[in-house]
């Protein structure tokens, strides 16, 4: 943990001798900065390293109020220690410096020893709150490790082995996530393909994922049809789920053989059908409901040839539910026209470059959910595959 002796205060006050008793009081216990109005202290904030602010209210310019609002909303800062030092003493006052966001309010004129005990006890707090956050980080950065290394990233194999092409992209909104796709040889020499979208966000959604996935796998390699296993899945997750968390999941299997395909829907989204010369278009209509809810549930199945260079794209919600930061939403529109433009284009450019329109619409602003990608292409009948 790190020692009070390295932290750094910044002293704000417009009168050089208020600062000059905190400097005598101060300086040997902590390593200090000095400010003699609000603009000065924004600059020093945004450029050095802070632990802790001692700030005054009434200056020229900028008042304490809008220093510690502006103080907040700053990153660098968003998390530092206030102290309000002012005569400024009635409760509205105080309240008012609370509301501001100050941790603390110490009145003039003030104890010197008083403010050097709250100031360590703040400065304790902070460090103990930052180990905490350093080892969550830390173990996060693990579970995200855990995650991606359950989600394929190498599809050659089962590229060769089905004749077909395969894509996928998976951003989670968080370090973890609920979304998932998967593809594996299922029974009969059928290929599976999986993916979902567990409510929530965090630790709890990855969770939960990674016990929605692991049944789906195993189920997906004893049973040929995906409205049953979507139906065993679900009776599963519903006979002990505590937490009432739920999975949107679309199920799909495939026969390299026809080229037929049969998918079912448990509250999906809709997946998208591309074919050279055709408008793309949603290869389901039904959605189903989401698994988890209550068990002895049925979906619908759907039944499709893929004819060679037929591509079929599977998406989680973060994608046509993506915002930009006008508060506009990507869409399903959106989503068949852009893909409208990828027709003809291998697996893996059909997933990036749905992602690339996605990351295009929204121009820079915050990730709201989880995006998952996965994309299947039949291998036309005169390519070989590498």
């Amino acid at each position: 943990m790190r020692q009070l002796s390295d932290c750094r205060l910044l002293l704000v006050d417009d009168a050089k001798a208020n600062l000059d008793i905190l400097v005598e009081g101060l300086k040997s216990d902590h390593k200090l900065s000095l400010a003699l109005n609000g603009e000065m202290a924004l600059q020093i904030a945004a450029r050095t390293p802070i632990d802790l602010v001692l700030l005054d209210i009434v200056m020229p310019g900028l008042d304490g109020y809008e220093v510690c609002r502006r103080l907040r909303q700053m990153p660098e800062t968003a998390d530092v220690p206030i102290v309000f030092l002012s005569s400024l003493e009635d409760v509205a006052n105080k309240s008012r410096g609370f509301e501001a966001g100050a941790n603390d309010y110490v009145t003039k004129p003030f104890n010197l020893l008083e403010v050097k005990a709250r100031v360590r006890a703040l400065l304790k707090a902070k460090a103990y709150s930052d180990v905490i956050k350093e080892q969550l980080a830390a173990d996060l950065r693990v579970a995200r490790e855990i995650q991606m290394g359950m989600i394929p990233q190498d599809f050659s194999a089962v590229e060769q082995r089905f004749s077909v092409e395969l894509a996928g992209v998976l951003e989670p909104a968080r370090e973890v996530g609920g979304d998932l796709y998967s593809a594996f040889a299922g029974v009969a020499g059928r290929l599976v393909l999986l993916i979902g979208d567990v409510s929530g966000k965090g630790i709890p959604a990855s969770l939960f994922m990674v016990r929605a996935s692991s049944l789906a796998r195993l189920l997906g390699r004893d049973i040929a049809e995906p409205e049953r296993i979507l139906a065993r899945l679900n009776d599963e997750l519903s006979a002990d789920n505590p937490s009432g968390m739920f999975v949107t999941m679309l199920c799909a299997v495939y026969d390299p053989v026809s080229g037929h395909i049969a998918i079912a829907n448990a509250g999906h989204n809709r997946p998208v059908l591309l074919r050279q010369g055709a408008a793309a278009c949603w290869a389901v209509e039904s959605l189903g409901t989401a698994l988890g809810f209550e068990p002895e549930l049925s979906f619908e199945r759907t039944d499709l040839i893929l004819q060679p260079g037929d591509s079929l794209v599977l998406y989680t919600d973060g994608v046509n539910e993506a915002f930009n930061a006008a508060v506009e939403c990507y869409g399903n529109d959106r989503l068949l026209h852009d893909l409208n433009e990828h027709s003809s284009d291998a697996a893996h450019a059909v997933a990036d470059g749905l992602l690339h329109h996605v990351r295009t619409f929204v121009d820079g602003a915050p990730q709201s959910d989880d995006i998952a990608i996965l994309t299947l292409r039949r291998v036309s009948q005169t390519q070989s595959m590498p």
